[in-house]
C-alpha cells in the first residue's frame, strides 16, 4: 500500500478548494456570462457616476490630470477591500452544509470565496484601467509592479480583516449589522477624494493609522510617476493583514466546536 505523501494532501486540498471556487462563481454569478460582467460594469457606473457630478461642478483633479484614474484608484481599492471584508463573513453559514464532509475544511471556504473574488476584482480593474488608457483618460502605470503589489496586499487586508469577520459572525450574527456601520466611514478617510499628503500634520497623523489609506496611496503611486506620498508605508497594511488573517485563524480553531 502506498504511503499517502505531502504532495498528495497538497493536491488534494488543491482539488478542493478549485471545485469551491466553482460552486461560488455559480451561486454568485449564476450559469450566464451576464452576471460575471454585472460584477464589471458596477463599480465602472460608481466610477462614471462621481467623475461625472464633479465635471458638472468643475471640480479639477487633486493630483495629475485625469478625475477618473484619480477616483479610480480610490474607489475600486476601497471596493475590494469592502468586498472581501464583508462577503467572507457569511462563507461558514453559507457552506454549513459542505462542511459536514471530513474533507472540506472551514478555512478551504474562506480561501477559496477569497480567491474568487480576488480574481474577479483583478479582472474588474484590468479591464477598467485598460479602458482609461483607451480613451486617452489615463498614462500607462509607471510602475506595473507596484500596482501588482498593491492589489496582493488589498486581498491580504481584507481576507484578514475578512476571517475575523467571519468567526465573529458565525458567533454573534448582529455583528454583520455593526461591522457595515464601523466600515461605512472607510469611504471619507481612505483618500478617494484628496491626496492625504496634502493635508494638515494632525490630520495626517490620525489619517495614518487606516491601513486601507496605505492601499490607495499605493496603488497611486503605481500609476503616477511622480507621487510622492507622505504618509505610505508598505510593511503596514501587509503586516495588520498578516496578523487578521492568523487571529482569525486561531478563532476558528477556538471556537470551532461552539460557531454554529
Amino acid at each position: 500500500m502506498r504511503q499517502v505523501t505531502t504532495s498528495d494532501l497538497l493536491l488534494l486540498q488543491t482539488r478542493v478548494i478549485a471545485s469551491l471556487i466553482l460552486r461560488e462563481a455559480r451561486a454568485t454569478f449564476g450559469t450566464s456570462a451576464f452576471g460575471y460582467v454585472w460584477a464589471i460594469i458596477t463599480p465602472t457606473v460608481s466610477v462614471g457616476l462621481l467623475v461625472f457630478i464633479f465635471s458638472i461642478i468643475d471640480r479639477q483633479p487633486p493630483f495629475g490630470a485625469s478625475l477618473a484614474l484619480f477616483f479610480a484608484t480610490g474607489i475600486l481599492t476601497l471596493q475590494f477591500f469592502n468586498e472581501l471584508s464583508g462577503k467572507l463573513m457569511t462563507v461558514f453559514d453559507a457552506n454549513r452544509a459542505l462542511l459536514t464532509y471530513p474533507i472540506i475544511k472551514d478555512v478551504d471556504t474562506l480561501i477559496a470565496r477569497a480567491l474568487l473574488i480576488g480574481a474577479t476584482y483583478a479582472l474588474i480593474m484590468v479591464v477598467f484601467y485598460t479602458a482609461l488608457v483607451v480613451l486617452g483618460l489615463a498614462q500607462f502605470p509607471a510602475h506595473p509592479e507596484h500596482i501588482i503589489s498593491a492589489f496582493l496586499a488589498t486581498w491580504l487586508l481584507g481576507l484578514g480583516f475578512g476571517s475575523l469577520n467571519t468567526i465573529i459572525f458565525s458567533l454573534w450574527d448582529t455583528w454583520a449589522q455593526i461591522e457595515k456601520i464601523l466600515t461605512r466611514p472607510l469611504f471619507f478617510i481612505s483618500g478617494v477624494f484628496y491626496v492625504p499628503s496634502q493635508l494638515p500634520p494632525q490630520a495626517r497623523e490620525v489619517l495614518q493609522w487606516n491601513p486601507t489609506l496605505h492601499l490607495v496611496e499605493w496603488f497611486r503611486h503605481g500609476f503616477y510617476a511622480n507621487y510622492n506620498s507622505s504618509i505610505l508605508e508598505f510593511w503596514y497594511p501587509i503586516s495588520i493583514g498578516a496578523g487578521m488573517f492568523l487571529l482569525g485563524l486561531t478563532g476558528e480553531r477556538l471556537f470551532r466546536k461552539t460557531r454554529f
